[in-house]
C-alpha cells in the first residue's frame, strides 16, 4: 500500500469491490506495489505513482494525463489506448509495456528504458525521449514528433512513422525527417521506415 493514508484507503475499498476502475485522481500512490492489478477504465489523471511498481498492469483505456511515474517499473504493463498526455515517465522503465493506441502528448520520458515496448499505433507529439533507451522497441505508423539526443539508444528499434523528430545537442537543435531520418536511425542501429504524410502523393 502507498504511505499516503488517502490513497491507501481508496485502494483498500477498490479492492473489496466487485467491479469496476478504480478513480485515485490527484492522489499520492508513490512507492506502492500494484503489480498484476487491473486498473482498466480507471482515473489517475494527476496522481503520483513515483517508484511506483507497475510490473505487468493493466490501464485499458485509463486516464494517467499529468500524472507522475518518474522512476516507475512498468515492465510488461499494458496502456492500450490509455490518455498519457502530459504524463512524466523520467528514469521509467516499460521494458515490453504495450502502448498500443496510446496518447502521449508532451511527454517527459527523458532517460526512461523501453526495451521491446510495443508503441504501434501510439501518438508520439513532443515526447522527450533524450536519453532514452529504445533498444528493440515497435513502432507502426506512430506520429512520431519526437525529442532526441546522441544519448537516446535505438538500436533494433524497428517499425514505421511519419516524422519529423528533434535532435537536440549542444550547438542547439535540428530537424530530421524523410530519408535522411531513415539514415540517421540506421546508423544507430534502427530500421525504420519513414512514411509520407497523409495526403501527400509521393514524387
Amino acid at each position: 500500500m502507498p504511505a499516503d493514508a488517502e490513497a491507501a484507503s481508496r485502494l483498500t475499498e477498490w479492492l473489496g469491490a466487485d467491479e469496476g476502475g478504480i478513480d485515485v485522481i490527484g492522489l499520492d500512490l508513490s512507492g506502492a506495489d500494484l503489480s498484476e492489478g487491473d486498473f482498466s477504465e480507471s482515473w489517475f489523471t494527476d496522481a503520483k505513482l513515483v517508484n511506483t511498481r507497475l510490473v505487468g498492469s493493466e490501464f485499458y483505456r485509463s486516464d494517467l494525463e499529468r500524472a507522475d511515474l518518474t522512476g516507475a517499473d512498468a515492465t510488461n504493463a499494458s496502456f492500450v489506448r490509455a490518455n498519457l498526455d502530459d504524463a512524466v515517465f523520467r528514469n521509467a522503465v516499460l521494458d515490453g509495456a504495450n502502448l498500443v493506441k496510446a496518447s502521449l502528448y508532451e511527454v517527459d520520458a527523458s532517460y526512461s528504458r523501453c526495451w521491446g515496448t510495443q508503441f504501434l499505433g501510439a501518438s508520439l507529439l513532443k515526447v522527450d525521449f533524450r536519453g532514452a533507451d529504445l533498444s528493440h522497441a515497435v513502432l507502426q505508423e506512430n506520429s512520431f514528433k519526437v525529442r532526441l539526443d546522441a544519448d537516446t539508444v535505438l538500436t533494433g528499434l524497428t517499425g514505421s512513422v511519419f516524422g519529423p523528430v528533434e535532435f537536440v545537442d549542444a550547438d542547439g537543435s535540428r530537424t530530421i525527417a524523410g530519408a535522411e531520418l531513415e539514415e540517421w536511425i540506421r546508423e544507430r542501429g534502427g530500421d525504420v521506415h519513414v512514411l509520407e504524410p497523409r495526403g501527400r502523393r509521393p514524387r
